[in-house]
């Protein structure tokens, strides 16, 4: 078993970074608080290395919609962080409603780098549009 203590914090500027790249679509510098070879499990994707991470998040993001993160509780354990919050996602197709899934995501940062995402497990949704 591992024990460990969380501090309820203000989101670090990497994370709000990544989150801005995602919202503003434009896939850039706040992806390097990856590992290079950083693993992402989103959901059901499986997903090696950064620049897949960042190639398959656009290629999701790219399919119809715009994204807003909204962070509403960030939680600091060292290695680990939490992340609770809400995205916005709204439609290309304005017919369709918008929704604001739940989202909570576990960053596992780098042994040997702690400034780099090692291994992001994240949850969204449920999503569908209306």
């Amino acid at each position: 078993m591992t024990k460990r203590c969380f501090e309820k914090t203000n989101p670090p500027q990497w994370l709000l970074d990544f989150w801005k790249e995602i919202d503003d679509k434009t896939w850039g510098k706040g992806f390097d608080c990856f590992a290079d070879d950083a693993i992402c499990n989103l959901g059901i994707a499986d997903w090696h290395g950064r620049d897949a991470i960042r190639d398959n998040l656009r290629k999701f993001i790219d399919s119809g919609f715009t994204a807003l993160h909204d962070v509403v509780e960030y939680w600091d354990a060292g290695q680990l962080k939490v992340f609770r919050g809400v995205v916005t996602m709204i439609p290309d197709d304005r017919t369709q409603s918008v929704v604001k899934p739940v989202m909570t995501h576990f960053f596992y940062m780098d042994e040997k780098d702690p400034a780099k995402v090692r291994h992001w497990y994240g949850s969204v949704g449920p999503v569908a549009f209306g």
